[in-house]
C-alpha cells in the first residue's frame, strides 16, 4: 500500500552505488516535506529511459562530475514522473493540492522511481485533463529529446515532403521522432533491427531499414534530415547519406562517435551547406516544446508506444529489459 499524507515514510528505489540494476534496492525511506517553492507529488506513473541506465552505471565517466564522483550524490533514480500534488511549500504559487502534474527530474536530483517526489514547482507542468497519466509519464525526457532533435538552434525543422531518417526508431526516443516527423509532413524512414520492423511501420514510418541486413549507413539514398539516436557509425559515412543542404543531428550513442560529431560537425558545417551536429541545445522539459507535444497528442497525431508496465518493486527488471534492446517503445512504471 502506498504512503499516505500522514505517514512519515515511503517506498523508493535506492541507488547506493554505480553499477548494474543489481545494485538497486526497494526500501522504506523518509517521505520528503516541501519547503519554500517546492511541491510534493504522489507518483502515479513514471517511465524508463536509456539515460537512466547511463546514470546508473556512471557512464560516461565525465558525467560523474554532475552525479557524484565515487558514488551517486542523490541516491535516487528516475527522470520521468506524472502524479498528483499532495502538498506545497509556503512559497509555491503555481499549483494547488490535487492538481495533476508531470515533469522531468534530471536537474532536481532524480527520484521518479518512488512513491513521492519533491522538487521546485518549476520542475512540473499541469497535465492536460484529457491526457492519461501513463502518457504524461512517457513525454518529459524522450519526447522532448525527439522534438528538439528535429529542430536546429535557429529554428529550422524538417518541412513537408522532406525525407527524414530516424536511426534507432524503435526504442524510447525513436517512436516519438518518427511520429513528430510525420506530423511535420515528412517522408520518414525508420532504422531498426529485424524483429522490430513491423513495429516501426505500425507507428507511421513510410519505409523501414533493417540495419542487420542492409548496407548501413545507406550509400544509395539521400536524406534531408537524419536524427541519429544510436550513434554508432562514422560521421563521414552519414555525410554521404545527406542531401547537399541536409541536416544530421546525433543525440545519443558511443562516446567516440559523440566526440567525433562534436569535433568534426562544426568543421563540416562551415565548409559545406550541410549541417552536422551533436545536440548540445537539449533543454529538459522546455515549456514551448511541452506545449507543442501536448497539442500533437490532443490532435491524435502522436501517441506513446508503451511496450511493458512494471511495478515499483520491479524497476531493476524494467531497466534490464530496456538494456536488452528488445523494448519496442516506452517502458512504464506504475504505482
Amino acid at each position: 500500500m502506498g504512503a499516505t499524507s500522514e505517514q512519515s515514510t515511503m517506498q523508493a528505489i535506492v541507488w547506493p552505488m554505480y553499477g548494474s540494476p543489481d545494485v538497486l534496492r526497494l526500501e522504506d525511506v523518509p517521505k520528503p516535506r516541501p519547503v519554500d517553492d517546492q511541491v510534493l507529488v504522489r507518483v502515479i506513473a513514471a517511465s524508463v529511459n536509456r539515460a537512466d541506465l547511463d546514470y546508473l552505471r556512471g557512464w560516461p565517466l565525465f558525467g560523474r562530475l554532475f552525479t557524484g564522483l565515487r558514488r551517486p550524490r542523490s541516491g535516487r533514480l528516475g527522470l520521468d514522473v506524472a502524479g498528483r500534488v499532495e502538498a506545497t511549500g509556503p512559497k509555491a504559487t503555481s499549483f494547488q493540492v490535487g492538481d495533476e502534474v508531470y515533469g522531468n527530474m534530471t536537474t532536481y536530483g532524480f527520484g521518479a522511481f518512488a512513491e513521492y517526489v519533491c522538487a521546485p514547482e518549476r520542475a512540473f507542468g499541469l497535465k492536460p485533463s484529457a491526457m492519461a497519466m501513463e502518457t504524461a509519464a512517457t513525454i518529459p525526457e524522450a519526447a522532448i529529446v525527439a522534438i528538439q532533435g528535429l529542430r536546429l538552434r535557429r529554428g529550422r525543422t524538417p518541412k513537408s515532403g522532406d525525407r527524414v531518417l530516424v536511426n534507432g526508431a524503435s526504442g524510447s526516443v525513436g517512436p516519438w521522432a518518427v511520429q513528430i516527423a510525420k506530423a511535420l509532413g515528412a517522408e520518414v524512414t525508420g532504422v531498426t533491427r529485424t524483429e522490430k520492423l513491423e513495429f516501426v511501420r505500425s507507428i507511421g514510418a513510410d519505409h523501414v531499414v533493417d540495419y542487420t541486413a542492409a548496407q548501413f549507413p545507406p550509400s544509395t539514398h539521400r536524406y534531408d534530415w537524419i536524427l541519429d539516436i544510436a550513434g554508432k557509425d562514422s560521421i563521414r559515412d552519414w555525410r554521404r547519406a545527406l542531401t547537399p543542404r541536409g541536416v544530421y543531428v546525433v543525440v545519443g550513442g558511443t562516446v567516440p562517435r559523440m566526440l567525433q560529431a562534436l569535433v568534426m560537425g562544426p568543421l563540416i558545417s562551415r565548409s559545406a551547406e550541410q549541417t552536422m551536429a551533436i545536440m548540445t541545445w537539449w533543454r529538459p522539459f522546455r515549456r514551448e516544446d511541452v506545449a507543442a507535444l501536448e497539442q500533437l497528442v490532443a490532435e491524435g497525431k502522436i501517441a506513446p508506444a508503451i511496450d511493458r508496465r512494471y511495478a515499483l518493486r520491479d524497476v531493476p527488471d524494467a531497466l534490464r529489459y530496456v538494456d536488452s534492446g528488445h523494448a519496442k517503445g516506452k517502458v512504464v512504471i506504475t504505482m
